[in-house]
């Protein structure tokens, strides 16, 4: 190797981290599957505040608007399955995808962390997803 092309080896050290997170090599599949976990339990144990929570706000206020009333009361007129464990969990920017073993979960990434966009989806064969909670 010679020494020009050695020097260029080595100034491209410093773009290694930004080329491995393009290339897709990053940390947010266990944060969005931790996220998602934390609504199933929420959803589970009927903890509603925490359910509220962990909603998107364009979720929970469409959501609120739908039911009339606020996000603890509305949770009454929503049917979710209980979902399990995540089987798969697929991240592209600041969206992922969770899937559950009885449900599937939309999640986006906010400052403060992974918000459920959408839960209680069913995949339809060449049609989006059928979400029983989404938001706008």
């Amino acid at each position: 190797m010679t020494v020009s092309r050695l020097r260029r080896s080595w100034t491209l050290l410093p773009l290694l981290p930004v080329l491995i997170l393009l290339s897709g090599c990053d940390n947010r599949s266990p944060a969005a599957r931790s996220a998602a976990a934390a609504f199933e339990q929420a959803w589970e144990a009927h903890d509603v505040e925490a359910v509220c929570a962990a909603l998107a706000p364009g979720t929970r206020s469409e959501l609120e608007s739908d039911e009339q009333a606020a996000c603890p009361e509305a949770l009454a007129g929503v049917s979710l399955p209980v979902g399990g464990k995540a089987r798969s969990v697929n991240v592209h920017g600041r969206q992922a995808r969770v899937v559950l073993a009885s449900d599937t979960l939309f999640l986006s990434l906010f400052p403060g962390g992974w918000k459920v966009v959408a839960a209680g989806c069913s995949p339809r064969p060449d049609k989006p997803y059928s979400c029983e909670l989404k938001g706008a």
